[in-house]
């Protein structure tokens, strides 16, 4: 039987944690498959839960954390070091930068197994200036010629990494997307939606739009609360925003709502006001959220797959979002969601009118949602593409 290390950055709640958690669940059973992670960052929320749903007991190295710190990366190095020589895999597989730099050092430094790594996403624009972007580039272009195999979640992203930021040759590159659990999000959906709409105080003929995931500047929060704001003035439909996840930006976010003159409260609302925003922090049942909201959207300057529309589509819902990095390989432009130009705020509030203002588009958009996804993003489809990777790699 082959022996799969799988690493991942950190266990918070996110594409990469679900991606990781499935695979090491239902990989063919020729593999055994050691699950190592870091801990989450107290700014996230914890996926121990999806964890626990799957029966899964990962090894955590606490010292493998978000930011960059020679004294812990160095322990963490060292830690993941001994699990490779004790564990002696035929694989090891990485899951995004932090777990890609240092688990592929230390499977270079051990010599026997394959090595594996994918791009869940990447911080080659939109996140730092331009001297630490290029240093991060550099660091996965030598790391990556020493990598038996990159796996791309869209095909997007295989173009951005070897055609836009040259980080390897094309044959080097395997498209495997992400893979879920999605059935949960088509079942009692009526019962869910009463629940949600009755905790918010929502009355059915408020539209309630969604954005959901971490808070932090990439994803490009102040965009979704400048649409509710325009909304409320160019409408006379009665609208209501939840911003869902949490992060290091929602003081800033709350203080630019105040500053722009939107009402918003940290989560529920009794009253009955169409101009309120809600901070719901994380809702760990997104699909009960899911089935309350009417719009799902994204506003991001830099995606891979994001969880959020694959979500959205398996609960037919019509989504508005941003036109960057793996979107268009995750959703159909104009049958499952309306897309809009990066900096386009306009365009971007013109959209969401019109899907307010417009049942019929909701309705089809929404529709089409569970069509694409159920097979295309199915847990069962990832684990045998995998299996049949390593079983390549390995003969």
């Amino acid at each position: 039987m082959a022996k799969v290390l799988r690493i991942i950055n950190r266990f918070n709640l996110g594409g990469p944690t679900f991606n990781a958690a499935y695979l090491t669940k239902y990989l063919h059973s020729d593999f055994e498959t050691l699950l190592v992670g870091g801990q989450w960052d107290e700014s996230e929320e914890s996926s121990q839960h999806i964890l626990n749903d799957l029966n899964l007991k990962p090894i955590i190295i606490k010292e493998m954390r978000r930011d960059v710190s020679m004294s812990s990366d160095r322990k963490a190095y060292k830690k993941i070091k001994l699990l490779i020589n004790d564990f002696k895999p035929d694989i090891v597989h990485t899951h995004a930068s932090k777990a890609g730099a240092l688990g592929r050092l230390a499977a270079m430094n051990y010599g026997k197994a394959k090595v594996v790594h994918t791009f869940h996403g990447h911080v080659f624009h939109s996140y730092f200036g331009v001297l630490k972007t290029n240093l991060y580039k550099n660091i996965e272009r030598t790391l990556a010629l020493r990598t038996d195999k990159i796996i791309a979640i869209s095909d997007r992203q295989k173009l951005e990494l070897t055609k836009r930021y040259h980080i390897c040759n094309p044959n080097k590159v395997e498209v495997i997307p992400l893979g879920f659990d999605l059935n949960k999000f088509q079942q009692n959906t009526e019962e869910k939606r009463i629940s949600f709409r009755k905790k918010y105080s929502l009355e059915e003929d408020e539209i309630a739009i969604g954005i959901i995931g971490r808070l932090v500047p990439i994803k490009n929060h102040e965009l979704f609360i400048d649409a509710i704001s325009e909304v409320r003035k160019r409408t006379n439909q009665r609208v209501r925003g939840f911003i869902i996840g949490d992060g290091e930006e929602r003081e800033n976010l709350k203080k630019y709502a105040t500053q722009i003159g939107l009402p918003h409260v940290n989560g529920e609302f009794r009253g009955n006001n169409p101009a309120l925003l809600h901070f719901t922090s994380w809702i760990k049942d997104i699909d009960w959220a899911n089935s309350g909201l009417d719009i799902i959207a994204l506003t991001s300057f830099n995606e891979g797959t994001p969880v959020s529309l694959i979500e959205a589509q398996a609960s037919n819902k019509p989504i508005i979002t941003t036109k960057v990095g793996g979107i268009k390989n995750t959703v159909l432009q104009n049958e499952t969601a309306l897309l809009v130009n990066m900096h386009d705020k306009e365009g971007y509030i013109n959209k969401l009118i019109q899907l307010i203002e417009n049942k019929e588009l909701r309705d089809r958009l929404g529709s089409n949602g569970w069509i694409h996804v159920k097979s295309k993003f199915h847990y069962e489809r990832l684990a045998t593409d995998m299996s049949n990777l390593y079983n390549k790699l390995l003969s």
